[in-house]
């Protein structure tokens, strides 16, 4: 049977470190200014009574992916598990991908020119039994990463207990990554 990955960001429980953004760079070796993964911070409220909202950015690894139909020569692909790959060697820098993907999640890496994108480090971690390196480095646990289909796993436990919001849901596109919302109220 295939695992069906998901990957929760608690916002409740995330500091804003980049830490995770930092692993995925270095894991990954990511080019200065780009990311396949980013936390945006803002701040709430009005002095003296501020708040930090955090919002992670990345692949959220569509089970119905737009990116992958547009490809013209299927670089761009899902495997059985549903996690969505970029193959780099056939990969013609078309840019269709990019401008398909709603999560804005995507990009060119100027230094081998072809499209990259967060891959849950599926080929350097995932596929060897190891969490993705920003799942693994955040000091705070606000990301849960696991197999849906194993019903002890932390990652389906905090599904099933949680309210879970689903970026850009109403698109279709159903993603694998999940938030659990910012319940930490600001008062003005």
């Amino acid at each position: 049977m295939e695992k069906q990955y998901r990957l929760l960001y608690d916002e409740n429980l995330c500091i804003g470190c980049q830490a995770c953004s930092v692993a995925c760079r270095v894991e990954n070796s990511v080019p200065d200014d780009l990311y396949r993964v980013q936390v945006h911070m803002q701040t709430l409220g009005t002095f003296p009574n501020l708040g930090m909202n955090y919002e992670r950015l990345s692949c959220v690894m569509c089970e119905n992916p737009p990116c992958v139909s547009v490809c013209p020569t299927n670089a761009s692909f899902q495997s059985k598990d549903g996690l969505v790959h970029i193959d780099e060697r056939a990969c013609i820098s078309c840019k269709y991908c990019i401008l398909a993907c709603p999560y804005h999640a995507r990009f060119i890496n100027p230094l081998k020119n072809v499209v990259e994108k967060c891959t849950f480090c599926y080929e350097t971690r995932v596929s060897k039994e190891l969490l993705p390196s920003c799942v693994s480095t955040c000091p705070t646990d606000a990301l849960t990463f696991g197999d849906m289909r194993q019903k002890n796993s932390l990652v389906h436990q905090k599904s099933q207990k949680e309210v879970l919001i689903f970026p850009k849901a109403h698109l279709g596109t159903k993603p694998k990554v999940a938030f659990i919302p910012n319940r930490k109220g600001v008062k003005s």
